[in-house]
């Protein structure tokens, strides 16, 4: 199939944005289950990431180009870190092995900001040279940094295949809900003291946008996606119109340490640094080497967001 995009986790928000902008391209979407709808001319395929469906799947489509969406950000109770691992880790480099196997001329990955990792002495903005850290106690972070290591060892061993890592910041849109966006709904901003927390996002077209120009005619590389500029807590607050509760780190780590057991939250103490070190991601090499800049500033995707959300 010349020309054929094949895309993995489909099925999800970023999945559905992304074949809408492929209308009229030659598409293959692959995920557990088939998306309630699909757009005309995409044909379904079950793939599992964590078994052998990616070696089956892309020796028999033999697309030119993988899109690798698949991905576990927050595992749903009862999965855990394991599963995450297994579908994150694992299941990009069953990817990886079959985009090599079989021929396929680009591999584009979605990584996060989150794979710089959650330090207090990120440089503000990290650029794409910047070291990737992770953290060992957030898991997310941990897995996107060694998937970010395995495709790097990959690039240098198999020139041949090439390669789009898009480092992405917050994705948010119409009808966006998730760990982050449940803070925003609280009836007051939960802030560590000293810090600002600053978001970066990016506007769910804008991504699909991205991800559009990385599978067709966008430049091989490794590239940071967020909006311009960045919306502190207190920014954010001020345009929801609620307080923030400012705690110092040891006090908001002991209250996570004893309302977790609980079943009080889903956070422990080492969130903390989640509110407190977060990355601030520089956009220039997406606008002057990749060759997009987003249509929506981090002000304007939140506003978005916020009115859908009745906010």
């Amino acid at each position: 199939m010349s020309g054929c995009i094949l895309i993995t986790g489909a099925g999800g928000m970023i999945g559905r944005a992304l074949m809408a902008e492929l209308a009229g391209a030659e598409v293959v979407a692959t995920d557990l289950t088939a998306p309630k709808r699909l757009p005309e001319g995409v044909r379904f395929e079950t793939m599992d990431v964590t078994g052998d469906d990616p070696d089956q799947v892309i020796g028999a489509v033999r697309p030119e180009v993988v899109v690798h969406l698949a991905s576990i950000v927050t595992p749903a109770p009862g999965q855990g870190e394991a599963f995450a691992y297994r579908v994150d880790v694992e299941g990009t480099r069953r990817v990886l092995d079959a985009c090599l196997a079989h021929g396929v001329r680009r591999l584009v990955v979605t990584s996060s900001g989150a794979a710089y990792g959650y330090h207090p002495d990120n440089p503000v903005p990290l650029r794409e040279h910047h070291p990737l850290r992770g953290n060992e106690e957030f898991a997310y972070a941990r897995h996107k940094r060694l998937v970010e290591e395995m495709l790097a060892e990959a690039r240098k061993a198999h020139p041949g295949l090439e390669q789009v890592v898009l480092r992405v910041g917050t994705v948010l849109g119409a009808g966006t809900e998730n760990q982050i966006t449940a803070l925003f709904h609280r009836k007051l901003l939960l802030a560590v003291r000293g810090s600002d927390s600053p978001f970066v996002f990016i506007w769910t077209c804008d991504l699909a946008r991205i991800l559009k120009r990385a599978a067709t005619d966008g430049s091989a590389g490794v590239f940071n996606v967020a909006a311009d500029g960045a919306m502190g807590v207190s920014q954010i607050a001020r345009v929801v119109g609620k307080p923030v509760l400012r705690l110092p780190a040891w006090l908001l780590k002991a209250v996570l340490a004893v309302a977790r057991p609980l079943g009080l939250t889903r956070y422990g103490p080492e969130q903390v640094r989640f509110l407190q070190y977060r990355p601030v991601l520089a956009n220039d090499a997406l606008k002057r080497d990749f060759g997009y800049v987003p249509e929506k500033t981090s002000r304007e995707v939140f506003d978005l967001w916020r009115r859908e959300a009745g906010l």
